[in-house]
């Protein structure tokens, strides 16, 4: 399972204006039958019941938005079920489409999907841009964007974000100070603005001082990943073809990220991984590519040793690293009910109670200037001000075509060709070729 398929949705940042502690949830264990969870006690048979299906520690209900939208709504109740992991969760969720039953009234769906559901799903889903409630210019436009089909089919915005992942740089004030670079985040900042080459320089510069065993960054793939995901156009283009062989924003990325691990300024290591984690603890390099809820996990496993260590300054250029979506399927039973459900917990109200308590950033903008957004800081990171660096990251990332296999793509790319240049030693030219490869007959199948 790819990292932010996973991660994003096992581990959340529970940050608040007032610094509150990180929350790890739980992990890829073996994946249980779809879980009720749910709503109010009992079954009263005068309430209309809202059933909503989604995939790990989603957080709607953990942040109580089912129980404050019951109360406010006393003819509603809301059942939740849960699958684990989306590679098993996703599937499930096609087929059910696919025959008009075992849906819920509402349905996630992972950023990594909602391109193949709005090209091939859009006619079974509720177009939700029509919703009471529902202001398309509270949304961030490329958020927006991702969840509505093409013109050739509808153009119906079937898809309501729930959260985004902008990203930073983390970084270690202490390492950094002692490779005699500066430490205060604006300044970390200015040393690689607008140019993810910088960064790459940046990382000599640290290199040339740092102590043995110290290194830049955690794995070329976390950087190949951060660079990709600030180019418009990566793996197709907006006709819907598989471009990434051919556009020069993937390979560069590729080549980029290479380079890291040629000059020595990767551990090497593969992220989600015990030695990844073990990292974190032992201070083992000093720069990690970092979307908002990473922040939680970052704070775990560096644990109280870490505090005050670990900074976040803007990243070279504003980059997006998962995120979701609520669609609501028309073969459901209380579709009018279901969509004012969903457009309600996708308000930017709710939005921003979510950041404040599950560490989901918010993708409507317009709840970046309520306090618990605008207000937030991380004590943990020496109380850097996390609801301004990432809804900067946040309103800067171009609209970005999406395609059905980026999740294949992108996970080749890093596990098979980055992860053979930054371990094996292999050229660049020799983990491409390899990438390559695993994706065409991936995408042959």
């Amino acid at each position: 399972m790819r990292a932010h398929a996973r991660a994003r949705r096992t581990l959340a940042t529970a940050v608040t204006a007032m610094g509150a502690a990180a929350l790890l949830l739980a992990g890829c264990a073996q994946d249980p039958a779809e879980k009720p969870q749910g709503g109010a006690p009992g079954g009263d048979k005068a309430k209309t019941t809202l059933t909503v299906g989604v995939f790990g520690a989603f957080g709607l209900q953990e942040a109580g938005l089912y129980d404050e939208y019951m109360a406010q709504n006393p003819g509603i109740r809301i059942e939740q079920t849960s699958i684990e992991r989306n590679e098993n969760y996703y599937p499930q969720l096609l087929t059910h489409l696919g025959t008009g039953s075992g849906l819920a009234d509402i349905q996630a769906v992972e950023v990594n999907n909602i391109a193949e559901i709005t090209a091939t799903q859009a006619d079974k889903l509720v177009d939700l841009g029509k919703a009471p409630g529902v202001d398309k210019a509270a949304y961030l436009p490329w958020k927006w964007a991702q969840g509505t089909a093409s013109a050739a089919k509808g153009g119906a915005t079937v898809g309501l974000g729930t959260d985004i992942g902008p990203q930073g740089i983390c970084y270690r004030k202490d390492l950094f100070e002692a490779a005699g670079l500066p430490t205060d985040r604006a300044a970390v900042g200015a040393l690689w603005a607008g140019d993810w080459n910088k960064y790459l320089e940046t990382g000599k510069a640290y290199k040339a001082k740092a102590g043995a065993g110290k290194a830049f960054v955690d794995s070329a793939s976390g950087v190949m990943a951060a660079v990709t995901g600030s180019s418009a156009q990566r793996f197709y283009d907006e006709q819907g073809k598989v471009v990434y062989k051919t556009n020069p924003a993937v390979r560069g990325a590729f080549d980029l990220a290479a380079a890291f691990s040629g000059e020595g300024l990767s551990a090497k290591l593969q992220q989600f991984t015990p030695a990844w984690d073990q990292g974190f603890a032992n201070g083992s390099f000093a720069t990690v590519s970092c979307p908002a809820w990473m922040l939680g996990y970052i704070q775990d496993k560096a644990g109280p040793a870490g505090k005050d260590k670990w900074d976040v300054a803007q990243a070279p250029k504003p980059s997006n690293w998962g995120g979701s979506f609520l669609v609501v399927p028309k073969a459901g039973k209380h579709t009018e009910e279901a969509a004012k459900l969903a457009a309600w917990l996708t308000a930017p109200a709710q939005q921003a109670k979510l950041f404040e308590k599950r560490g989901s950033f918010p993708s409507a903008s317009a709840a970046y200037k309520l306090p618990a957004v605008s207000g937030a800081r991380h004590e943990y990171f020496g109380g850097a001000p996390i609801g301004e660096i990432f809804a900067k990251a946040a309103e800067g990332v171009p609209v970005t075509v999406v395609g059905p296999k980026d999740l294949v793509i992108s996970q080749n790319l890093a596990d098979i060709g980055m992860l053979q240049v930054d371990q094996k030693g292999r050229s660049a030219q020799e983990g491409w070729e390899a990438a390559v490869k695993a994706i065409d007959n991936a995408l042959d199948q």
